[in-house]
């Protein structure tokens, strides 16, 4: 039998960031997933991602890092260092939150957003406890690679060369227990038969195996 799972609109900080929040009875943990290249809280393949996981008995948080006007300008889709920094106002506001509050916190990032999860890991190493990237850029957090500390699983197609050329020396530059994953016959989106399943399975085993037990009034 599958468990209850509540479901929130809610909004984040205090730019009144959109977000949709899912909690499985009991969670194990809360994955927040940081979207890329314009990618919003409707993002099929996160949302994808995000329903399996609730049904592993995570919850989830998909947040809109920008704000409507700050989406229309493009170059606010590929700073990293203003995602980053509204990825860690989420942790913050998340660690907060009665349904949520003292579950370890696990970040799922996308494309751009991979770098922005890392980079807000970086920053909030007390409560960023794993990180998954998928076709994500992780050379885009620069320096701040060698400070994360959360274990990190780089999922990326085996088709998607230059992502993955990219990921293979990102993986070279984390210092904590990180792997990198190859999908084989995948491209960029994993848009292929079965591909996306893949990086479900992948995610949840290393959240289920990194995230500790949930500890009430955990800060």
């Amino acid at each position: 039998m599958t468990n209850p799972v509540r479901k929130l609109d809610v909004v984040v900080g205090p730019r009144r960031l959109d977000g949709a929040l899912h909690v499985p009875d009991d969670p194990r943990g809360l994955v927040v997933f940081a979207h890329g290249s314009g990618s919003s809280r409707f993002s099929p393949r996160n949302s994808f991602v995000a329903g399996a996981l609730v049904e592993r008995g995570f919850a989830t948080l998909l947040i809109d890092l920008l704000t409507e006007e700050e989406a229309t300008d493009r170059r606010n889709v590929f700073d990293i260092p203003l995602l980053g920094a509204r990825v860690v106002e989420t942790i913050d506001w998340a660690a907060a939150q009665e349904p949520v509050r003292g579950l370890p916190i696990g970040l799922f990032g996308a494309s751009t957003g991979a770098a922005a999860a890392l980079l807000a890991a970086a920053r909030r190493p007390k409560r960023v406890r794993a990180i998954v990237s998928r076709g994500g850029r992780p050379d885009l957090a620069g320096d701040a690679l060698a400070d994360v500390r959360a274990p990190t699983l780089l999922i990326v197609g085996g088709l998607d060369h230059d992502v993955l050329t990219l990921n293979r020396d990102a993986l070279r530059r984390l210092h904590v227990d990180a792997r990198l994953d190859v999908v084989p016959g995948a491209t960029h989106l994993f848009e292929e038969p079965g591909a996306l399943e893949q990086v479900v399975e992948a995610a949840a085993d290393w959240f289920a195996s990194r995230l500790p037990a949930p500890a009430n009034g955990e800060d």
